[in-house]
C-alpha cells in the first residue's frame, strides 16, 4: 500500500521573533478546524539525541559559536532531527498529518552559514546540507518554510528580557553582533529558498502576535489547500 505524505510546516526566524508562540497558534487553529496536526521543535531538548546540541550551545566545544565548524555543529543537529522523525513523527507525517515544527533543517542554512564567509562557500554548503539531510539521513523536505522576520532590534529587546528572566543564555544568544548576522542570513535564504515572509515588526517595536498569527496561517493555508487538491 502506498504510504500517502503529509504536509510539513517550518517556521524559522531567529531567537526571540516569537517562533514557539506562532507555531502553538497556528497548531491550536488547526486543531480546532479537526486536522490531523503534530507540533514538533527543535532543538528536541527533552530527548537523548540532543546530547551534542547542548554540549555545542553551552559553549563545550568553544566559547562562540564560530569557534566550532559548519559542517561539525550541522551533524549535532541533523542527528537530533533523525531521532525525532523516527521515533515522534515519522507515523504521524506517513499516514498524512500535518506536522508543524519550530525549527528544522533550514536553521542550520542561517546560523551555521554565517560561519562562512565566501559566497561559494556558503552555496557548497547548503548543496551539502540538503543532500545530507533530506537524502543520505531521508528527512522529508518541507511543503512550506515560514520567515518570522522580527527586526533585530526588537528581537535584542525580547531576548534582554528572557535572559532577566530565565538567568540563561547560550553561546548563539550571547552573541549579539552574530544573532544580527543571522537575522541576514535569514533574510537572504528565504529569498533565495522561496520561503514566505511575515514582518513582525518594525524598528524595535514587534506586531501583535495575533496580528502576525493571521499572516502565517493565511501561508499555511494555502499550502494545505493544495496538499488536499493533490490527495484527492
Amino acid at each position: 500500500m502506498e504510504i500517502k505524505k503529509g504536509t510539513l510546516i517550518i517556521l524559522e526566524a531567529g531567537d526571540a521573533s516569537g517562533k514557539e508562540t506562532q507555531t502553538r497558534l497556528l497548531y491550536e487553529r488547526l486543531l480546532a478546524e479537526g486536522r490531523d496536526v503534530t507540533r514538533v521543535s527543535f532543538p528536541d531538548y527533552a530527548s537523548d539525541s540532543s546530547a551534542l546540541v547542548k554540549m555545542y550551545l553551552r559553549g563545550e566545544f568553544g566559547a562562540q559559536a564560530a569557534d566550532v565548524d559548519a559542517y561539525a555543529a550541522s551533524a549535532f543537529f541533523a542527528v537530533d532531527r533523525y531521532a525525532s522523525f523516527h521515533t515522534k513523527w515519522g507515523e504521524a507525517y506517513k499516514r498524512g498529518g500535518v506536522i508543524l515544527s519550530d525549527r528544522y533543517v533550514t536553521s542550520n542554512l542561517a546560523h551555521q552559514a554565517v560561519k562562512l564567509a565566501d559566497e561559494q562557500a556558503r552555496r557548497e554548503y547548503f548543496a551539502w546540507l540538503e543532500d545530507f539531510e533530506y537524502v543520505r539521513l531521508g528527512l522529508p523536505r518541507p511543503d512550506l518554510v515560514v520567515f518570522l522576520d522580527m527586526p533585530p532590534e526588537a528581537s535584542d529587546r525580547l531576548l534582554a528580557a528572557r535572559a532577566q528572566e530565565t538567568g540563561e543564555a547560550d553561546i548563539h544568544e550571547k552573541d549579539k553582533i552574530y544573532l544580527h548576522r543571522v537575522h541576514d542570513a535569514y533574510a537572504e535564504v528565504a529569498k533565495l529558498f522561496g520561503w514566505a515572509r511575515v514582518v513582525c515588526g518594525e524598528g524595535s517595536v514587534p506586531r501583535a502576535p495575533q496580528e502576525i498569527a493571521g499572516d502565517v496561517y493565511a501561508a499555511a493555508s494555502s499550502v494545505l489547500k493544495t496538499a488536499e487538491a493533490d490527495h484527492d
